[in-house]
C-alpha cells in the first residue's frame, strides 16, 4: 500500500518527534485513581500494620504508575537525617512483598503492581531554597509599633444637634 519513500518519510517524522514511542507525559485517569489507591493502601499499611523499626517517620508523597499499570513508583518522605532516610528506603524496598500484597487484597486488578521505593527530596529542596531566597532577599523592616488609645488623638466633634436628630437641612433646601 505504501511506497518505500513514503515508509522512510513516515519513520524519518517519528524520530524527529521527541515523543514518539515514549510513555505520554500526563498519565491516563485510570492510572491517576490507581496511583491515588497505591499511595492510600501504602500509607496506611505502612501506619499501622509494619512492624519493622527501620520504617519509622515515613510519608507517601505520591505514587508514579507505568501506563501499563504493572509497576509502581512510590516516593516517601522520611523525616531524619540521610543515614535514617535511607534506612527507611531500604526497610520499604524489603517490605515491598507486603506491601504489594496488601494492594493486591484492597485494589481489585488483574496485574498488582510492581512497587519501587524512591526517596522524595522535595521537602529538603524546598527547605534548601527557602533558606537561599532568606539570605538574598531583604528582610523585611520591623513593622511600625501600634500607638496605644492614650496616645490617639481624636478631633473635636462640635455637637450643634442632639444624636438622635438627624442634622438641619441648609436653607433653600426642604
Amino acid at each position: 500500500m505504501f511506497s518505500k519513500l513514503t515508509r522512510s518519510r513516515r519513520s524519518a517524522a517519528r524520530s524527529d518527534c521527541p515523543t514518539y514511542g515514549l510513555q505520554t507525559l500526563m498519565p491516563s485517569r485510570r492510572a491517576q485513581k490507581v496511583a491515588e489507591a497505591i499511595r492510600e493502601v501504602v500509607s496506611m499499611a505502612i501506619l499501622a500494620e509494619m512492624k519493622d523499626p527501620r520504617v519509622q517517620d515515613v510519608t507517601v508523597t505520591y505514587v508514579e504508575v507505568a501506563g501499563d499499570l504493572r509497576s509502581a513508583k512510590v516516593h516517601v518522605s522520611v523525616m531524619g537525617d540521610e543515614g535514617k532516610q535511607r534506612l527507611a528506603v531500604h526497610g520499604l524496598t524489603s517490605a515491598a512483598g507486603f506491601l504489594q500484597a496488601r494492594c493486591a487484597a484492597r485494589i481489585d486488578m488483574r496485574y498488582t503492581p510492581r512497587l519501587q521505593f524512591l526517596l522524595d527530596q522535595g521537602v529538603k529542596k524546598s527547605i534548601a531554597i527557602a533558606k537561599i531566597l532568606s539570605e538574598v532577599l531583604p528582610q523585611p523592616a520591623p513593622a511600625e509599633p501600634v500607638p496605644e488609645e492614650s496616645q490617639l488623638q481624636t478631633p473635636a466633634v462640635e455637637a450643634s444637634h442632639p444624636p438622635s436628630a438627624p442634622p438641619p437641612l441648609p436653607p433653600g433646601e426642604g
